[in-house]
């Protein structure tokens, strides 16, 4: 098989890594990929959200299935134009993209299907808006409900950063358009966890549990990032858990979606909040839903996962899920990113990389790349906010964090840092 993957992150390189293995590859393109990919991939200069482009290069070069890596483009309508062509796409339609491209409709949707989850508002008007938040008080959650590179979504402790939020957000436009409408919603104290399901239509097939380290600093401080670190298996969601996640997160948004005429394809990301009952109970509530794999979620599901991955993204694109089964390691995975020193606020771009061939020979270990480029000496560079995604399998965490953490120490780039307490909940337990 002939294989497009869409984007350049630290999910695609860690998708064409694992697509690589498969006995059923052929040639496997990713546009417009990294400079770590182009050790697993033909990486093609077209970028992830030029529609027509990537449309025209799948169907020219004959690709037996594109898989689409990030959300823009799913929101953009790209899945929809590559099954008008005539080619096998895992990924959702611009309709059911909406689950991750308003977090308004995603909310609706979410309450329509009886979905435990936050109360919220929806706003349009910052006077109402700001209403809400004092009525409410804090702490408390303000959106923007576009896209907004998962950067988006301030979790106020307080009703002055509440209302700087609104002023930031719907005001000053701080992410464009994507602030034109804000959803507000309760706060939810537990903890968080990522959970994935592959979608076809009808069917979901669970994925295993990770957790994801959003904020910057050691010790969850510091503002919220796209992910400085994850891990898996997640001690937290036992199996009795994980069942009651799919009967009541999962599955019914996937029914909703169907009877409303938009049924999903591809990945549900499900991010959760397992909160805990006076009582001891703990109960699954649902902060939002995304549309793909996580980032940097997909990198330790990638290292777990014992089965071709291949067959399975097909099956999800032919609408077969019922069909098929996935295995997974008992090992524990984890990574850890590191970013350009600076971020999630500005940040040096083009600093160079080194130890990188020293890092992966740490046993258990690859270093997957997300926002990096060669110069013109062929040297590695920094080009984005997070980096390098130091992913290792273990035959527990602790493990697997030694080997991560030994390879981090061996790449040499004074500009970039990374957390140092990745996995802290699971040795904690």
């Amino acid at each position: 098989m002939k294989v497009l993957v869409v984007g350049g992150g630290g999910r695609e390189h860690a998708l064409c890594w694992k697509l690589k293995q498969s006995p059923l590859l052929t040639r496997l393109w990713c546009a417009p990929g990294n400079a770590g990919i182009t050790d697993v991939a033909e990486c093609v200069a077209i970028g992830a959200e030029d529609v027509d482009k990537l449309v025209g290069f799948a169907r020219d070069h004959a690709a037996d299935l594109v898989v689409v890596g990030p959300e823009a483009p799913l929101v953009l309508g790209l899945a929809d134009r590559l099954k008008e062509a005539g080619i096998k796409v895992f990924g959702p339609s611009a309709a059911a993209a909406a689950l991750e491209g308003s977090k308004g409709f995603m909310k609706d949707v979410v309450w329509k299907s009886g979905i435990p989850t936050a109360w919220y508002g929806r706003f349009t008007d910052m006077d109402a808006a700001k209403a809400f938040i004092h009525q409410k008080g804090a702490p408390i959650v303000v959106k923007t409900d576009g896209l907004a590179a998962g950067k988006g979504v301030v979790v106020a402790m307080t009703l002055d950063e509440a209302l700087k939020a609104v002023d930031d957000m719907m005001g000053a436009k701080v992410f464009g358009e994507a602030g034109a409408e804000l959803v507000i919603e309760e706060f939810l104290d537990g903890e968080e966890i990522s959970f994935f399901a592959l979608c076809d239509g009808k069917t979901a097939l669970p994925l295993v549990g990770a957790q994801d380290h959003k904020r910057v600093g050691d010790g969850d401080t510091g503002p919220n990032t796209g992910g400085m670190g994850a891990y898996s298996p997640a001690p937290v969601l036992t199996p009795a858990l994980q069942a009651e996640v799919m009967e009541r997160c999962i599955e019914p948004a996937v029914r909703t979606m169907a009877a409303d005429g938009k049924p999903f394809t591809g990945v549900l990301f499900a991010g959760l909040m397992i909160t805990k009952a006076p009582d001891g109970t703990q109960t699954p509530k649902l902060l939002e839903y995304n549309v793909r794999f996580g980032d940097p979620e997909c990198q330790v599901l990638m290292a777990r996962m014992k089965s071709d991955l291949l067959p399975v993204l097909l099956a999800g694109a032919e609408g077969r899920l019922d069909q098929v089964s996935i295995e997974w390691r008992d090992d524990c995975a984890l990574v850890v990113v590191m970013a350009a020193e600076g971020y999630p606020g500005s940040y040096k771009k083009n600093t160079v990389i080194r130890g990188l061939d020293e890092a992966n020979q740490v046993e258990g270990v690859a270093v997957l790349h997300a926002g990096t480029a060669r110069n013109a000496k062929g040297e590695v560079i920094a080009t984005g906010g997070r980096v390098l995604g130091v992913t290792a399998t273990g035959a527990t965490v602790k493990q697997a964090r030694e080997r991560a953490y030994q390879a981090v120490d061996r790449i040499r780039w004074p500009e970039g840092f990374c957390r140092r307490d990745i996995a802290w909940r699971a040795l904690a337990r």
